[in-house]
């Protein structure tokens, strides 16, 4: 958000660094979690004909209905039952929100013997596993992932209005292959909550730890420490038994965003049973000599041995922020 030059200068006269209160030693994670978002409003994820015929609206692939006739929109049940209510002459009032910016359409409905259609596909969550990464033993934030979670069909991070990571066991793994990555699949054990998610981005999700936490405490590592060579990154890859498993980092990137941590798989047991890195496998935490640097966040397709992580310290700080 821009704001006006006088007033940023203003804030640096009076606080000229931002401080961050993450600890200096935080409880590292490893543990696959299973992860539910719901989305800010329905999310428009595709079109359908009604009766051979494409519907003519102003709506597009990636917008969120938030309201109809300015009620709130909480889901597809009650995006439904709102539209059930106050449809007439087969037309009602949308409010949708498309990129930063929300507008009002009058959107037409089709009368399919006797039922009124969209021709909207529509999505109000996501659901899947990944790594929890770490928890802050004194504010009891947690992060996990290392990226955004995004919707598969529109390709954009999904608006976040609320989730919850909770218990979840590897049950199985798809290989990966080059060219193919693979997956790890996992039982769900949804009311086992563990926390809430305030935060999806490009950095991890985020949120505040609920239970309780009996991982291994490490000193936070400064990325200027961090070496070429070997490492270990930890992850569950049977249950949910956490063990670490050897890389090789291959070229470390301090000014980038989000690729900082360029390594290799070198474990022959993860190896054996993975062919590389999975799916399920971002947001495990990337240590060395006893302190965490990052975690896994990407695998690169044509090498699946290979993959990037980012800096800890960025994933600190944007749990924080």
């Amino acid at each position: 958000m821009k704001r006006l030059k006088i007033l940023l200068i203003g804030i640096l006269l009076l606080n000229p660094f931002a401080v961050y209160a993450y600890s200096d030693y935080i409880y590292v994670g490893g543990n696959n979690v299973g992860i539910e978002i719901n989305s800010e409003g329905v999310l428009v994820i595709g079109f359908y004909k009604v009766d051979g015929k494409s519907l003519k609206n102003d709506i597009k692939i990636g917008d969120y209905i938030i309201k109809v006739e300015g009620e709130n929109v909480t889901n597809i049940d009650s995006l439904v039952k709102l539209i059930e209510k106050y449809r007439q002459d087969g037309k009602v009032n949308l409010t949708i929100k498309r990129k930063d910016e929300t507008k009002d359409i009058t959107f037409e409905l089709v009368n399919n013997n006797g039922v009124y259609k969209t021709g909207l596909y529509v999505k109000d969550s996501i659901s899947g596993i990944g790594t929890l990464t770490y928890v802050d033993p004194n504010t009891k934030i947690y992060g996990a992932l290392g990226h955004e979670i995004i919707e598969n069909n529109t390709n954009k991070k999904l608006e976040l209005k609320d989730g919850k990571i909770f218990r979840s066991d590897v049950s199985s793994i798809d290989r990966s292959t080059n060219g193919k990555p693979g997956t790890k699949n996992a039982k769900f054990y949804s009311n086992t909550v563990y926390g809430d998610i305030t935060k999806n981005t490009n950095h991890g999700i985020y949120g505040i730890y609920n239970s309780d936490f009996d991982g291994e405490l490490l000193h936070v590592g400064d990325k200027n420490d961090l070496k070429l060579g070997k490492a270990t990154i930890r992850t569950v890859l049977n249950g949910n038994k956490i063990d670490d498993y050897e890389i090789n980092i291959t070229k470390i990137d301090k000014s980038g965003d989000t690729k900082n941590i360029y390594f290799e798989i070198t474990d022959e047991r993860l190896l054996d049973k993975c062919g590389g890195i999975v799916q399920g496998m971002s947001g495990s935490p990337i240590i060395q000599d006893n302190e965490i640097y990052g975690a896994v966040t990407h695998v690169v397709i044509e090498n699946v041995k290979k993959g990037y992580g980012v800096f800890i310290t960025t994933m600190l700080t944007t749990g924080e922020s």
